[in-house]
């Protein structure tokens, strides 16, 4: 059974985009993963190369949201990192607005569909919304 995110739930407004990403096939992840982890290191974001630190833990994310938005709708999937006073908020952009990301509960570890979970556990918050044939998941960490 698939549990839907909450849906219609919307980023704060006030965050500066400072970076994006397009990924057309999941041979892009590892040069995304290495871009985004530079560009939140250069913002001061905390990394352990393991997770206790927020840019690893948003590295970690930035790359289930994008996998699924790679594997699940059209391409090009768009990432953007926005940078807020105290928070970052990573959007992650997918052209199937009328397949609502969900949370799979009825899956064994290592069977797929974990990447909302472990976003959900991360992230301060984890929502998404659709507007203009686009469907965003985004989510919101601490920026210490």
């Amino acid at each position: 059974m698939n549990q839907p995110l909450p849906a219609e739930s919307y980023p704060p407004q006030d965050y500066e985009v400072v970076a994006h990403w397009l990924l057309d096939r999941s041979e892009h992840l590892s040069t995304f993963r290495a871009d985004l982890t530079q560009a939140l290191r250069e913002r001061g974001a905390a990394y352990s190369d393991g997770l206790s630190g927020v840019a690893d833990r948003m590295v970690l994310v930035a790359s289930e949201l994008a996998t699924n938005a790679i594997v699940h709708a059209l391409p090009p999937t768009k990432v953007r990192l926005l940078v807020g006073d105290e928070e970052f908020v990573l959007d992650v952009i997918d052209h199937a607005p009328e397949l609502p990301p969900a949370i799979s509960e009825d899956r064994a570890l290592g069977e797929g569909g974990a990447g909302l979970k472990i976003a959900q556990r991360v992230a301060l918050d984890v929502a998404w919304y659709s507007e203009g044939g686009a469907k965003h998941v985004w989510a919101r960490f601490p920026r210490r």
